[in-house]
């Protein structure tokens, strides 16, 4: 077993304050070195047009703006090297796994993917220029996997396809962007309808009004189903799925069996976390291990979260959080079965 941790990070301020404060600690570290030697092996694959990115942000979060600026003052980082690695835009994404069940007043949500893809950051920020409160695991430093925001809606993604790629944002900026700027389902379904999406997701969204849905989006079309059970598939854009989808019909048919009964919080985290019981991934090797489970109760403003499997979870109380109470936990730790850990702690 492989010990992983994740680095609680608590801020209020400006975006351009988060930006600074996120680039003290990144400077030297393990997690940036990593990043850095990736994004040199990578660069020819892709173009950042920064101009184009920072005319789309403006758009739709030009705060982010402020907050990559921050990143690249911080870390000394021309405006190219800062969009590159910040920017959520013509990144690179291997393929992942995923699986999200959602009941009236939850979303549970398994992560899955390589270890070193792993960030092992959980960022709760409370922007005083502009956009919502947010809590969750990020993703390329300014994008989040899945989370909440404080006014209860919950987001978590599933990758579909990475064929077919257009210009757009990947998945991680597209999420922290509907965190920050919406505050229900259904403002989040027209944003996910406006936005560029480069690759094929699931994103599936839940608020205190206990309405869920999937957002099948591809870069050419997007489409709304109701979402009691997600995986790796689309239902409607079938065109856009992948040749092999046995793993992820399989996992989707165990959670839906689970729910032809009463599946309540419990027992729902138990069949996501459980490594036998068909949904919780072990290949970490081939990009499709669980790295953490996550659940969100928005009526609440709570949230469990755990890395690993057969674990108990950490209770997040957020709403105790955005009266101003900080946390008193810095990490968060978890064991995994895989050989390597997360970019925060390996080196190359």
């Amino acid at each position: 077993m492989k010990k992983v941790t994740s680095e609680v990070i608590q801020f209020r301020g400006s975006h351009y304050a988060f930006g600074l404060k996120q680039a003290e600690a990144l400077m030297g570290s393990a997690l940036f070195q990593n990043r850095e030697a990736l994004y040199l092996r990578l660069k020819r694959k892709f173009v950042v047009d920064v101009p184009q990115v920072k005319a789309l942000l403006t758009n739709y979060a030009p705060s982010i703006i402020e907050e990559i600026q921050g990143l690249a003052d911080g870390l000394q980082l021309t405006e190219q090297q800062a969009y590159l690695h910040f920017g959520g835009y013509y990144a690179a994404y291997p393929k992942s796994g995923c699986s999200i069940v959602t009941g009236q007043d939850y979303m549970i949500r398994n992560y899955d993917n390589d270890p070193f893809s792993y960030d092992g950051r959980y960022v709760f920020y409370a922007p005083t220029d502009e956009g919502y409160a947010t809590m969750g695991p990020t993703m390329q430093v300014t994008g989040r996997m899945d989370g909440m925001n404080e006014k209860g809606l919950v987001m978590g993604y599933n990758f579909v396809n990475t064929k077919n790629s257009e210009d757009g944002f990947v998945c991680n900026m597209i999420g922290r962007i509907v965190l920050e700027s919406c505050a229900n389902v259904s403002e989040a379904v027209s944003l996910l309808k406006e936005l560029p999406h480069k690759h094929s997701f699931n994103y599936v969204l839940l608020d205190s009004s206990r309405e869920a849905l999937a957002v099948e989006a591809s870069p050419r079309r997007v489409e709304i189903r109701s979402a009691a059970a997600c995986t790796n598939h689309f239902h409607i854009l079938k065109e856009e799925n992948r040749y092999r989808m046995e793993d992820s019909k399989a996992r989707e048919d165990v959670i839906m069996t689970a729910q032809s009964h009463t599946l309540g919080l419990k027992e729902a985290f138990q069949l996501m976390n459980s490594s036998d019981n068909g949904v919780f991934a072990t290949k970490y090797g081939a990009w499709d291990g669980t790295l953490h489970t996550a659940g969100y109760l928005p009526e609440q403003l709570k949230s469990l979260f755990v890395l690993g499997g057969d674990a108990l979870p950490l209770v997040i109380d957020f709403n105790n959080w955005l009266q101003g109470t900080d946390f008193t936990f810095t990490k968060i730790k978890g064991r995994l079965a895989a050989n390597s850990g997360f970019a925060n702690e390996i080196s190359m």
